[in-house]
Parts: structure tokens; C-alpha cells; sequence
């Protein structure tokens, strides 16, 4: 009765099956891993203080920025030296820009420091000085921006002394120096009053990206189901067509249903007889 399993067309959806099923489960269990690693890495931030809370550390111990070190307060010796104002970013729902200074420390290397918000638009906002000489900072480390970064702008065309995105990247070409692969946003701004009469707000550290239970967490959830579903349909209708094909044979074989070469060749014989004739 099965012995259709063995014919050419049956080998290829065999080999679709034997194929899907594998491929599937395997994408299901590997989204299902992600989600796991994000529940793990949430269980673990919610148990360790708040970065911010934390004692500041040099710089350089708590590179390169991973989720651990994200948000960390960091410290760094230097002066600052380019500046640059980057549009497009909001602060308590209100359109403003932020205020980047390059600190060049003593290895020649630079920092990007984001001193403050202000609202409105970069050139018709005035912009506090920056601090002169030799200054020591202290912001909370943040890793470089990339295109998936909210209020990231990579349409380009910016004027010029305007970023669209705070990354190394993007500054080196900037810049006549090396850069840091990532930034700090400084809490204490030295600037009194409201950012509306002129000072500077700060800017809050950002959680990074990867981390704890956001909309990607359950989105790797969601394709965890929707693979183990694929697997299970491929299942299904590989039963379904094997036990249709089966139903279909013991027709035949039972004389319920006509066979097609048995239909042919009395086809043939009739008209054979009616030449005869």
C-alpha cells in the first residue's frame, strides 16, 4: 500500500520534510535561546545595584562598554577641544539638541562628552561655553550610537559643527585625532536654572541595547512559536498527503475507483474493436 513512498515524486517531498522539520525546530530552539539570555541578563541587572549608583572608576577599566559597564559612572582627565551640537533629540517630549565636546586626554585621544540638553533648534539656541583648561569629568558611559539608536539622523547633510549620531565612526571623520569607542553624558551640568533660561539639562543614561525583557525579548518569543508551528504544519500535511495517496490505492485496489491504466487500455481495445468492424 506504501510502496508509492519509494516513487520519484514521494523521494522529494520526503526530502522536503526530513529537511523542514530539522530547520525549523532548530530555529525555534535557537529564539527560544535569545530569549532566554535576555531573561537572563534582566534577572542579573535587577539584582546588581543601579549603575549610577556606583562608585566612578577610570575610564579605561570599564572599557569597552558591555552590559555590565553600561551606564557606570566613569571618570576622565583632559581639555576640551571640538565641539558639536547634535539635533533631533528630545528630552521630557520637548524638541531640543545636545551639546558634545571633545575631551582630549593626555594620551591625545578624545572623549565625546555630552555636557547637556537645550531645547529648540542648534543655531538659534545659545550654547554655554565650554569649560577652559584642565578639567576632570564624570558621566555615566554609554556605548557608541548606530543607525537603530532613537533620534539617530543618517539622512547626512547636516550643517557643519552638527552630528547626527554619537559614535566613533562617525567623529573620526570629524576630527584630526582618535576617539573613544563610546561617550559619557555628564549629570552634573555646572549650569543653574532652567534649560529654557539658557543651562544646560542633563542627559539620562540610556539602558543598552540587547538588555532585559524589551519588545525584542518577546519578539523572540513570538518566533520561537511561530517556528515550532512551521515544523508541526510540515508534520501534518506530510501525513495528510501520505494518507490521502493511501486511500487513494486501496480505491484502485478494491475496484471502487477506476485504475487510470486499466481505463486506457480498454479505451484502446474498444476502439481497436470498432476499426475491426
Amino acid at each position: 500500500m506504501y510502496r508509492f513512498l519509494l516513487t520519484p515524486r514521494w523521494w522529494g517531498i520526503n526530502l522536503f520534510a526530513v529537511l523542514a522539520i530539522p530547520l525549523c525546530v532548530f530555529m525555534g530552539t535557537w529564539q527560544l535561546g535569545r530569549f532566554e539570555d535576555r531573561v537572563q541578563s534582566h534577572e542579573q541587572a535587577a539584582k546588581q545595584p543601579a549603575p549610577g549608583a556606583r562608585a566612578a572608576e577610570p575610564l579605561d577599566d570599564l572599557l569597552p562598554v558591555d552590559t555590565v559597564t553600561s551606564g557606570r559612572p566613569a571618570t576622565a582627565t583632559g581639555r576640551y577641544a571640538d565641539q558639536f551640537l547634535v539635533p533631533g533629540r528630545e528630552l521630557d517630549d520637548k524638541s531640543g539638541f545636545y551639546v558634545l565636546n571633545m575631551l582630549r586626554t593626555d594620551d591625545g585621544k578624545a572623549l565625546p562628552v555630552v555636557r547637556g540638553w537645550l531645547p529648540g533648534r542648534p543655531g538659534h539656541t545659545p550654547v554655554p561655553a565650554a569649560p577652559t583648561g584642565e578639567v576632570t569629568v564624570t558621566g555615566d558611559l554609554q556605548a557608541s550610537e548606530n543607525t537603530g539608536t532613537d533620534g539617530v539622523d543618517t539622512a547626512g547633510g547636516l550643517p557643519d559643527g552638527q552630528l547626527g549620531m554619537i559614535s566613533a565612526a562617525s567623529l573620526v571623520n570629524l576630527v584630526p585625532y582618535d576617539v573613544y569607542d563610546a561617550w559619557v553624558t555628564l549629570q552634573d551640568t555646572d549650569s543653574s536654572g532652567d534649560a529654557e533660561d539658557g543651562a544646560l539639562r542633563p542627559v539620562p543614561a540610556v539602558a543598552p541595547q540587547g538588555s532585559g525583557l524589551d519588545l525584542k525579548a518577546f519578539q523572540n518569543l513570538g518566533y520561537t512559536g511561530e517556528w515550532f508551528v512551521f515544523a508541526a504544519f510540515v508534520l501534518f500535511m506530510w501525513f495528510r498527503l501520505v494518507r490521502r495517496e493511501a486511500e487513494a490505492a486501496r480505491d484502485v485496489r478494491l475496484g471502487l475507483v477506476p485504475d487510470a491504466g486499466t481505463d486506457a487500455d480498454a479505451g484502446t481495445d474498444a476502439d481497436a474493436g470498432t476499426r475491426t468492424a
